[in-house]
């Protein structure tokens, strides 16, 4: 994460935060879960990216379990 904050490859570290949740949620740890999901769907709707509405998606989903 680090490294692609440093040369601002931006897609790609929200790609990493929605996997960094996925694998919160499949540990029950919802409140880590959306701690990674939500920033990486701000990244993406600033990217106007189409990984938009499944981050959204991963992200309602961990939130009704929440």
């Amino acid at each position: 994460m680090e490294i692609t904050e440093r040369i601002g490859d931006v897609q790609t570290q929200a790609m990493t935060l929605w996997w960094l949740g996925h694998l919160a949620e499949e540990q029950g740890e919802y409140t880590k879960a959306i701690s990674y999901l939500q920033p990486a769907l701000e990244i993406l709707q600033r990217l106007k990216s189409p990984d938009t509405e499944s981050v959204s998606a991963s992200l309602d989903r961990v939130m009704g379990n929440s």
